[in-house]
């Protein structure tokens, strides 16, 4: 009994799904090719996305490979700004140290004997001497500190650069990001 019902229902089924199989009307056929036309022009538009999302990937990975680079360098240049400062500030101490090194020997009352006389004039002359090398010394080290500002101007102008860059990008990441939600 079981198999005679199996049977029935079989066969009810199969010829419920060959009247199913028959030939599609022509509306049905154009309505097919409308959807497949429809399909594969959301799949181009799909595809274009993606390249169009690639590349903006692949932009920002470069981008930030160059900022990273730029803030070591820009960094590095900050460093030896501030290193040139100091060395000049140090410069400009001792300089201001020999002096008064050389007012205190020149207003010191004259030693009344010769020897001391000798070497207070010694060490007057020597004194004179030094200030002289560290005054050339605080013009170079001037210069280098200008020379270093200037370098880390340059390199932190060239960081804002590609910081704006980068802002601008994500921007526009965003941008087709909201975009791309509203078209859905």
């Amino acid at each position: 009994m079981r198999r005679l019902i199996f049977r029935v229902l079989a066969t009810l089924l199969l010829s419920g799904a060959a009247i199913a199989q028959t030939a599609p009307s022509a509306h049905t056929a154009s309505s097919d090719s409308q959807t497949l036309q429809a399909l594969l022009s959301e799949v181009r538009a799909l595809r274009q996305e993606l390249r169009t999302s690639l590349n903006r990937t692949q932009s920002m990975q470069l981008l930030l490979a160059r900022f990273q680079i730029q803030e070591g360098v820009t960094t590095r240049a900050a460093d030896r700004f501030n290193e040139a400062r100091q060395k000049l500030l140090d410069t400009q101490i001792h300089q201001k140290e020999l002096a008064i090194e050389q007012k205190r020997l020149e207003d010191s009352p004259p030693a009344t004997d010769p020897q001391e006389q000798s070497d207070l004039l010694d060490k007057l002359n020597h004194v004179k001497s030094d200030l002289g090398v560290i005054g050339h010394a605080v013009q170079q080290q001037q210069t280098a500190e200008i020379q270093a500002e200037q370098q880390s101007r340059e390199e932190q102008d060239k960081l804002n650069a590609l910081e704006n860059q980068l802002d601008e990008l994500m921007g526009s990441i965003g941008n087709s990001n909201s975009k791309a939600g509203t078209d859905r």
